[in-house]
């Protein structure tokens, strides 16, 4: 799946690295512990999270993940998508819960772990 398609079905808001939509994913995971992203992921490309810090970016850069989704609504500061930025890490935001966006990823193919 590419992020072009993952924005369209979260109805998400690109904030940072449209460039890179065409970028193909194939697996995704969603936490609000950043720890347990460290801990327990493995070859994701998409961290879905509602955890609005600079940790998210750091964490996403070091599993090697493409994209980060900020979902219910949470918009990240500037901060944040300065970091994303300079590490070519595309940003979005959406309006659905956790637990919407995941189900609708999974349901059009998109795999967890």
């Amino acid at each position: 799946m590419e992020l072009f398609e993952i924005r369209d079905i979260l109805n998400a808001t690109v904030l940072c690295g449209e460039e890179y939509l065409d970028r193909e994913v194939r697996s995704a995971c969603a936490s609000d512990f950043m720890s347990d992203v460290l801990a327990y992921v493995k070859d994701q490309a998409v961290l879905l999270t509602g955890m609005v810090n600079p940790q998210v970016v750091r964490t996403a850069e070091m599993m090697d993940m493409k994209c980060i989704i900020f979902v219910r609504g949470k918009m990240p500061g500037e901060d944040i998508l300065e970091l994303a930025r300079g590490r070519e890490i595309v940003v979005m935001r959406s309006e659905m819960r956790m637990f919407m966006a995941c189900g609708l990823l999974y349901s059009r193919g998109l795999a967890g772990e």
